[in-house]
């Protein structure tokens, strides 16, 4: 990287993105197991799945466009059958962290359904305590700041879903600082059918965000916000309801944007297409991710790079994106000062972002 006395617009976007740090706050664990692990898993545990590294790419990397919300998520069901035991979990969450450390990303959240990981008796606080455990021993190895978030599934039983919440807030104090609403959104579109799981989640300290707007465009956002979220994982049809911007604008609500998985899922027709400058530029405010590393086969850098070669953000832009994401956080003021003083120490000495 260049130094202070170096102008930056000799450098290649790429060179300046890989080496900037990175945070990002829309991560799925189970989207994002390695394939050499896989093919070990399945072996082990006795899991049909293909026994190459070219068959189980094809498994588990969805297409680079698919019909739906709905047929992306088949993607997931190889990696939840290989994630039923502590072990699988805590190598799993480990192995995450150190490829979003290689990459970079200084700060990260991983979330996922602890109730996916139970089909074959894993209790719920042991699988838990599994990815507690990978990803704090990783974040303590690699340096990367590390908190998780406990998603519950629209199609999961509403009872289900508020022990679910009772238990991931015991484990607040061990990184666990998020609750998250996921799964099929067009079978189960109502977020209020959870609303005593988001009010037991909130009552034990944990902060708040759901997804919306995978399928349903803007009404499904706005439809979210009965739930009093901090923010929203997706919603790019947002920028389709002039009323709806200035309502996340006032009421300060982040859309954790994902792009090559918004194209993915059939969301945005491209990522050309895809609306988070146009947000970004009216107000809105946004962060960006990849949502599923290996689903998406994608790195937070190539996502960066894509939005300013594809998109069309500026170098700036895409900085104040990144620094702003420390600012919606789900960590303490202790955890994220000393992270923005690293990425303005950073960025000082880099003209090219302005």
């Amino acid at each position: 990287m260049p130094d202070a006395a170096t102008p930056d617009q000799t450098v290649e976007p790429r060179a300046l993105i890989e080496g900037m740090p990175k945070a990002e706050l829309h991560l799925h664990l189970d989207g994002s197991v390695r394939i050499e692990t896989a093919l070990e898993l399945a072996a082990t545990r006795r899991i049909e799945a293909p026994r190459t590294l070219a068959g189980m790419r094809g498994e588990l990397v969805a297409p680079e466009r698919c019909t739906d919300q709905a047929e992306l998520l088949r993607a997931f069901d190889l990696p939840i059958a290989l994630m039923q035991d502590a072990e699988a979990l805590e190598r799993i969450a480990a192995e995450l962290v150190e490829a979003k450390a290689a990459d970079r990303v200084r700060y990260v959240e991983i979330r996922w359904g602890p109730l996916l990981h139970t089909r074959r008796g894993l209790a719920l606080e042991d699988g838990i305590a599994a990815v507690v455990r990978g990803a704090r021993e990783a974040a303590a190895r690699t340096g990367t700041t590390v908190r998780l978030i406990c998603t519950a599934l629209r199609s999961h039983d509403p009872d289900g879903n508020v022990r679910l919440a009772e238990v991931a807030a015991r484990f607040r104090d061990d990184g666990l600082t998020g609750w998250d609403l996921a799964g099929p959104e067009a079978a189960f579109p109502d977020p209020q059918l959870h609303a005593r799981a988001f009010e037991a989640a909130r009552a034990g300290g944990l902060r708040i965000t759901l997804h919306a707007g995978e399928w349903g465009g803007a009404a499904q956002v706005r439809r979210a916000l009965a739930m009093d979220p901090e923010r929203i994982a997706h919603g790019p049809g947002a920028v389709d309801d002039p009323e709806l911007m200035a309502e996340l604008i006032a009421r300060n609500v982040t859309l954790d944007l994902c792009p090559t998985s918004n194209v993915q899922a059939g969301i945005v027709p491209s990522l050309e297409a895809h609306p988070i400058a146009r947000l970004h530029r009216a107000g809105v405010p946004v962060t960006l991710s990849t949502d599923d590393t290996i689903v998406s086969d994608i790195s937070l850098s190539d996502e960066y790079v894509r939005a300013v070669e594809r998109i069309g953000m500026t170098l700036p832009e895409l900085w104040a994106i990144d620094r702003y994401a420390l600012e919606v956080a789900f960590a303490d003021e202790a955890t994220l000062a000393p992270l923005r003083a690293e990425f303005e120490t950073w960025a000082a000495a880099r003209s090219a972002l302005g």
